[in-house]
Order: C-alpha cells, then structure tokens, then sequence
C-alpha cells in the first residue's frame, strides 16, 4: 500500500487533514489553511487531487503538478505569514498511479503565526486556526477557549527553548513566588 492510500484509507477531514480539489497552485487562495495549519499543536497537511466533499481522489494533471514548485511557494507564502511558515511538497501515487500533491505544513516554532497581508480570504493581522467546535476548516481565531490553546502551545513551546538554552524556568518562577509569599 503507499503512502498516500495509507494516508487517505478511511480518512476524512479534522484539524489536521485538509483536502483540496485537483487545482493550480495559489498562495492567494491557500494562505488561509496554511496560515492555520501553522497554527495546530503538530501542524497538519494538505492533500491535493480529493474532492472536497464527496472525498473522490483525482489526483491532478502534470500541468497542475508543474505549478506546485516548493521553492516558489515559500517566497509566495512569506508575503502571507508573521513570523514565517515551514512546509514541504511531496508528489505521491496511489495505487492506481493517479499523482498528488500533499502539502506538510509544519506547527510555528515559538510565536504563533499572525496573517501578514489581505489576501483572497485573508485578513492582516488576523491569526488562523483549524476549527474543532464545527466541521474542520480554517478560520479567525475569534473565542477565548482558541485563543487558550493557541496561547498554551507557544508557553509551553518557550520554556522547552529556555530549558534548551539552561534556563531553568520552574525554579525561577518557584523561588519568586516563595519570596512574595515570604515564607508562609
């Protein structure tokens, strides 16, 4: 089985999967779920050549895979993200030979990622998130329980690069707050 049938048996949309019709490359018109897929605990992909709705694979023509040019896309992307998004392209067969593109967006490495431009479905200075009250799709991080996570994961993403740098960052809040409490 390859990687691609592996990755589409039984699946379905969720915050971390995204499904896109056989399409052209548009950095317009996808900076918004990319935006998101950034702003996931592990990121997520995007998988081109599968019917949105009905979940039919299609794959795309090598005219549509022509356009899908890794280095391309990035410069594209950077016009669209604050600080910056990390992906990478691969090109897969299924069994039957038909090709896809699966876009693997990676999860920002510290500070969440803020919308840099308006765009086709963007907004500037909007953060993006995968819903997980609705059906899966990107959209404005606009409630207190989004902003939580989203605020939880670049916390905890902080004191793991201070632990790497011998910030001991337990033991500083601990004794702070020993000393506020003055001995109690």
């Amino acid at each position: 089985m390859t990687f691609i049938d592996q990755l589409l048996e039984g699946a379905e949309e969720t915050p971390a999967l995204e499904f896109k019709g056989a399409m052209t490359w548009n950095a317009a018109s996808l900076a918004k779920d990319i935006l998101a897929m950034a702003n996931e605990q592990d990121g997520g992909r995007i998988v081109f050549g599968i019917e949105d709705r009905t979940l039919k694979r299609t794959g795309l023509t090598d005219d549509q895979l022509s356009t899908f040019k890794s280095d391309e896309m990035k410069d594209q992307m950077a016009r669209y993200a604050d600080p910056y998004v990390r992906f990478s392209v691969s090109f897969e067969k299924d069994a039957e030979q038909k090709t896809y593109v699966v876009l693997t967006v990676s999860s920002f490495d510290e500070i969440p990622v803020i919308c840099r431009s308006d765009g086709v479905d963007t907004q500037r200075g909007t953060i993006y998130s995968r819903s997980k009250t609705e059906r899966p799709r990107s959209v404005r991080v606009s409630n207190s329980s989004d902003m939580r996570d989203l605020i939880e994961i670049a916390v905890t993403r902080r004191m793991q690069r201070l632990r790497k740098l011998g910030f001991n960052v337990v033991d500083a809040v601990g004794e702070r707050l020993d000393n506020e409490l003055g001995g109690l």
